[in-house]
């Protein structure tokens, strides 16, 4: 069943887009045109989820399912153009000015929730989901999975999953484990849960904090080697300051002539994704 939003949180997410510059159309038809039709055909635009560019054919290999038919773990996608793909984890801060920038650049991001936090800022990823953002599943409360019993790694996706679920009115398909830990466990309780692949990352972000190396805001990737690569998937926190500190590095992206795209749309539908097989 679709999940609903408490009244009060509507009208805070409203607020929330709105002061971001979420929904600039229905200002405009709001103040300047009050045009009832108008209005309700901006409203609706408004609050339909985003749709990026699906790739280029015979650009890209599609991720293969796992041999053991458990959720594959995928940390690259494997393609010829050169795009990077962004993801956000946990939700512990966030950034109002953000969802603008989102909006403004036109930029695809998938985020990883950690819904212990979905009662202090579920409006705030309403507003991003309807940014482009579909929300994905970060657990509960964020433990290190592989010191877990399975019943309690199932618990973590399991009830997260249906807090997104209920918020947001869509059941996660893509997990992404706290610190990158998991192990076989992990995929059993997340097919358990609905889950179709754990998406990890070749590269990190460090935005608000510093890197291993004692860097702020540095970059840093997993194989030791400089830059961005096709099929990169970049990993970033919902840090205070994330506004400015994602500027830096879509201006980073740019300079080096890549672009951000939607990884959903390079996963099949059996992986979690839009793509078809």
């Amino acid at each position: 069943m679709r999940g609903r939003f408490p009244l009060i949180s509507c009208l805070t997410a409203v607020v929330l887009g709105l002061g971001a510059g979420v929904w600039p159309s229905i200002r405009a038809e709001a103040f300047h045109r009050p045009d009832p039709k108008k209005m309700a055909s901006a409203t609706a635009s408004a609050f339909a989820d985003k749709k990026w560019p699906a790739p280029t054919p015979g650009t890209w290999t599609v991720p293969p399912a796992s041999a053991d038919g458990l959720p594959p773990v995928i940390s690259r996608i494997a393609t010829q153009e050169k795009v990077v793909f962004l993801t956000i984890d946990d939700g512990y801060e966030y950034d109002a000015e953000f969802v603008g920038i989102v909006r403004r650049e036109q930029v695809p991001i998938l985020t990883f929730l950690t819904t212990s936090y979905l009662p202090k800022h579920g409006p705030y990823f309403w507003a991003m989901k309807h940014a482009g953002s579909p929300i994905e599943n970060h657990t509960v409360s964020h433990p290190n999975m592989v010191t877990l019993s399975a019943e309690g790694q199932q618990k973590e996706i399991c009830d997260a999953s249906a807090s997104i679920e209920k918020a947001y009115g869509r059941r996660p398909t893509i997990f992404r484990a706290p610190f990158g830990s998991s192990n076989d466990v992990t995929r059993q309780a997340a097919k358990a849960c609905g889950i179709k692949s754990l998406l990890f990352w070749t590269a990190e972000f460090y935005n608000g904090t510093k890197s291993p190396r004692g860097t702020p805001d540095d970059f840093q990737r997993g194989d030791g080697a400089t830059g961005f690569k096709p099929g990169d998937i970049v990993l970033m926190h919902y840090r205070k300051g994330l506004a400015g500190q994602f500027t830096t590095l879509l201006g980073w992206i740019r300079a080096a002539g890549f672009t951000p795209a939607a990884i959903e749309n390079y996963l099949p539908v059996s992986l979690g994704g839009n793509a078809p097989g």
